[in-house]
Formats: C-alpha cells, structure tokens, sequence
C-alpha cells in the first residue's frame, strides 16, 4: 500500500500504530498476494493524496470501490478516462445538470474535484474483483472514521454529502456546527428517483462555501 506522506499523515498516525490497523495491514497485504483486489495497490489512498487535509472544504461518502476491472482508482463514483461511466454517476452527471447546468462530460474521471477540495472517500478502501463489499469489517471502517472525525473537528466550514443509508449513518459523528451537512437516497438507478433527482447538493454546497468565504467548487468535469 503506498503511505501517506502528506498533511493527513499526523492527523491519521496514531491509527497506523494501532491493533486494528497492523491486523488491517497484513489482511489487505495477504488478499492482494492471494485474490484479485482493486484499486491497484498504490492507489489505494489516491482520495487522501489528491485532497490534502488542510484543503478539505467537501467530503462526498461513498461505500467500497468498484468490482470490475479498471474501474477503481481510489476516489468515490469516479473512474478513470477510457472507462464506461457507472450508472450511479451517470446520474450523478444527470443531477448535477439540473442544479447547475453542467454540460455532461464523456468520461468518469472525478480527480477535477478532488484537487479542488473534495475528498471522495469510500468508507471502505479495496474490495476482491466482483465481490462488492467483501472487504467490509476488515478495519478499514476504523480507519476512515478517524478521517471523518478529524475533519468534524476542524472550525472551517465543511460540507459532508452523505448518500444513502450508509453514508448517512456517519451523520452521527458529525456534530460540529461549523459543517454543512446534505443528506439524500443513493445516486443508484435503485434510490436515485427516491429523492437523490432534484436534491441540488452542488448548489447547496457552493451556496454555503461563498456564504462562509470560501471559493465555490468549480463542478464542471471536462
């Protein structure tokens, strides 16, 4: 797994030392050994790489990585160029032109976003090839609500998008009233009608950054 060497480093060092993470370690080392697992190896904390915690304003929650090959690459809902856009982005794309008018771009890659500020996280970091969720409950649950409680505690104003049920139980962590937090169902073509169409998170988000002086995301994916 490639370290994390930025500013995340000292605020997630107290984890590397702990039980849970040395158990984590060698269980993710063995799967990759043993199993096709995704993202790459060296991806696998792209999301903390690409958005610093100091330059944290958004934090988008998804759930464990993409199953097929060349999907995952260690950002939330995002793909890499080249890849056909998975359906739970494609309406994302679809909402985020209703709130904002944003053309609809051609590929799925969200790494626009993460060097703006936001910080698509899964809350489980690799998954075996087409397993969903078959890396839930080895630690990584842990480790990346230490993240999101580290950034509860910072005093700048951070927006926290939770979708679906998941996600939205993290909300009970989050009790900083500095933060904004949006909630709404799951971008899946299965909730996406139940209230994620018409939920205007990017418009939201963008209202409350200018509102507290901070510079809007720019949300357009070319």
């Amino acid at each position: 797994m490639a370290a994390i060497s930025n500013d995340w480093l000292p605020v997630l060092k107290e984890e590397f030392g702990k039980p849970y993470y040395r158990q984590l370690f060698q269980t993710v080392n063995q799967e990759y050994r043993t199993h096709q697992v995704f993202p790459p190896a060296e991806d696998i904390f792209n999301a903390f790489h690409l958005t610093p915690f100091h330059q944290v304003k958004v934090v988008i929650l998804g759930q464990d990585p993409y199953h097929n090959y060349g999907q995952a690459h260690g950002l939330c809902f995002s793909v890499k160029k080249g890849v056909e856009i998975p359906p739970s982005l494609v309406n994302i794309y679809q909402e985020l032109h209703d709130d904002l008018g944003c053309e609809i771009p051609d590929h799925g890659c969200l790494t626009k976003w993460a060097r703006q500020g936001v910080l698509m996280l899964n809350t489980v970091l690799t998954v075996r090839a087409h397993q969903a969720n078959s890396h839930r409950g080895i630690g990584w649950e842990e480790f990346t609500d230490a993240a999101i409680r580290a950034l509860n505690g910072e005093d700048r104003p951070i927006v926290f998008i939770l979708w679906g049920a998941p996600a939205q139980r993290k909300a009970a962590m989050l009790d900083n009233p500095n933060h904004l937090i949006l909630k709404s169902p799951h971008p899946s073509p299965l909730s996406a009608y139940r209230g994620f169409f018409g939920s205007r998170p990017f418009s939201k988000t963008n209202q409350f950054l200018e509102a507290h002086g901070e510079t809007p995301i720019d949300w357009q994916i070319r």
